[in-house]
């Protein structure tokens, strides 16, 4: 299952039909409604997370270029790995572990 979570910056950021579609699909399946997503600048100054050298190098190609960027962190308490995937023209950012790509 793949969650939608639109990082939300001005009143141009909307979900798209297909992107509502989804996330209606992911409200009725999960334990509790979201709600909107948001990020604080600070977080999304934030690092690459725990990317090898080559992958952050990447990113940063990437981030000039106008490419897809990933991180990827590990959670405290469990000690399992989610990824963070912004697509190319910025319109989605997906939650989701490695396993689920």
């Amino acid at each position: 299952m793949w969650v939608v979570v639109g990082i939300v910056s001005n009143e141009d950021s909307m979900l798209t039909p297909e992107n509502e579609r989804q996330t209606e699909a992911v409200e009725r399946t999960s334990r509790f409604q979201l709600g909107q997503v948001v990020a604080t600048p600070g977080a999304l100054k934030g690092d690459w997370g725990d990317l090898s050298d080559d992958d952050m190098a990447e990113n940063e190609f990437s981030l000039k270029e106008g490419f897809r960027l990933l991180s990827s962190y590990q959670l405290p308490d469990t000690g399992e790995k989610i990824w963070i995937i912004t697509e190319a023209d910025r319109s989605i950012t997906t939650l989701l572990l490695p396993e689920e790509y």
